[in-house]
């Protein structure tokens, strides 16, 4: 049946016509990059695999990260039927004609894994089909996704199955993939003599961005158009790199110092409010390759520590440019970061919120944590009633001004400010709001609430 794919691996080795990302494929956890997680040594999944003893898996992760050579892996290890089932091309036909193959084999003693990948792809009713099988351990399910399970996958399929979330690869992991493939003869391009130096080693990898087949396809793309020299070797260049990526080299490292150097130069721009230095440190973060939902993470930081309350907008715009990036993927993601970053850069300045918390994480850590006042706590049983919880509790919505005198903080920190609002934007409202507030409280205290 056609919709049953050969997997990665199983065509004969000499046929060098296979992508390189292909060819260089692992064929045992041994030669296994990355996932440290779930599959060091001793991990429950690695465990798994090598007795052979698997369960229902989804396998989540972003492109390139190994959830497909994961599924080669088992299917060179698993003594049991092992079918690759493409989710793209079947439909409920195919899939009930797959789950009868499967009920059958386990009549006669022999187990049936399952790969799916793109298993997000199967609509409710697609997926709904396999549970009977899945249940009575006709198949064991490996479902693979780049989407988050929780919404693309059934709830009754996903709590028989254990999800495993699968990392990007560091640059460093992604390089030493790269040269393994310039060592490689039978599978690599050692025979090709390729020259490149370290650093376009490196930016190749920090430009795949975690995804270890982008890093051989451009690799592959490269060495086919190097020129050849005297001896024959392959001779990459800078030039050559940026032809393959087709975008400009940029000074770029995410695990080094210009990562940080441009992070705090994109967060000091917004905070002195300056749109075009924030544009500009933002263009260069995601022209050189940089992760845009960590710039995304950074913005929302931004967006509560400079600017807080002062304009109570600028998270909103954050987190929808974080979801709008996710959504619609890269390039077209960058057009929404600028405009958060230009937002956050022209919005009203404040820290308050930020020097409120950092004055109570102090306070949470060097002072006394006194219990929570009885009056302030919930007597959900008789019990916790008769030993006085919620006595004198005061319910603001009764009172004339929805204020009551009640204390909320412990005794020790009675007195205690922790928000001070300042004339900024917003803020300025709050400010009048809490001044009247404290107005009140000193007429309750003096006896003249009107």
């Amino acid at each position: 049946m056609s919709l049953f794919e050969p997997l990665p691996g199983d065509l004969p080795a000499s046929d060098d016509r296979r992508p390189l990302a292909d060819r260089m494929r692992p064929a045992t956890l041994e030669e296994f990059v990355g996932q440290q997680h779930i599959l060091g040594p001793g991990k429950p999944l690695r465990q798994q695999i090598e007795r052979d003893e698997l369960g229902s898996m989804i396998l989540w992760g972003p492109p390139g990260s190994g959830k497909t050579t994961l599924a080669t892996i088992v299917a060179h290890r698993t003594r049991s039927d092992f079918v690759k089932f493409s989710a793209v091309l079947a439909g409920i036909k195919e899939i009930k004609e797959v789950m009868a193959a499967a009920e059958k084999g386990r009549r006669y003693g022999r187990r049936t894994v399952l790969f799916i990948d793109e298993i997000h792809r199967f609509n409710k009713a697609q997926q709904d089909a396999f549970l009977p099988y899945v249940e009575r351990g006709d198949v064991v399910l490996i479902g693979a996704t780049t989407e988050n399970p929780s919404f693309e996958v059934n709830s009754a399929l996903l709590s028989r199955a254990k999800v495993y979330m699968l990392s990007p690869l560091s640059t460093d992991e992604v390089l030493a993939l790269l040269g393994r493939a310039l060592r490689d003869e039978k599978r690599g391009l050692a025979a090709e003599q390729v020259e490149i130096s370290e650093d376009l080693l490196r930016q190749i990898a920090v430009f795949a961005n975690g995804d270890a087949r982008a890093a051989y396809n451009t690799l592959e793309t490269a060495v086919a158009a190097a020129n050849r020299d005297a001896g024959g070797r392959a001779i990459v260049t800078e030039a050559i790199i940026e032809d393959a990526i087709q975008r400009k080299m940029l000074l770029y490292d995410k695990a080094g110092e210009e990562h940080y150097n441009l992070i705090s130069a994109l967060h000091k721009s917004v905070r002195n409010s300056d749109p075009d230095a924030a544009l500009y440190w933002l263009g260069r973060m995601l022209e050189a390759g940089e992760d845009p939902l960590y710039v995304a993470r950074r913005l929302i930081r931004m967006a509560s520590e400079d600017i807080g309350l002062a304009d109570p907008g600028a998270l909103g715009v954050s987190v929808a440019a974080m979801q709008a990036v996710h959504f619609v993927g890269m390039p077209e993601g960058n057009l929404a970061l600028a405009q958060a970053a230009v937002y956050l850069a022209l919005a009203p300045k404040s820290n308050a919120l930020y020097a409120g918390y950092t004055d109570v994480q102090t306070d949470a850590q060097k002072t006394v944590a006194e219990p929570v006042p009885l009056h302030l706590r919930n007597p959900v049983t008789g019990l916790m009633g008769h030993l006085g919880y919620g006595k004198g509790y005061q319910y603001a919505h009764d009172a004339p001004d929805r204020l009551t005198e009640m204390q909320c903080l412990p005794g020790n920190l009675k007195d205690r400010r922790y928000y001070r609002p300042t004339e900024e934007g917003f803020e300025k409202k709050l400010k009048e709001k809490l001044q009247a507030i404290e107005e009140w409280k000193k007429k309750y205290a003096s006896g003249k609430r009107e």
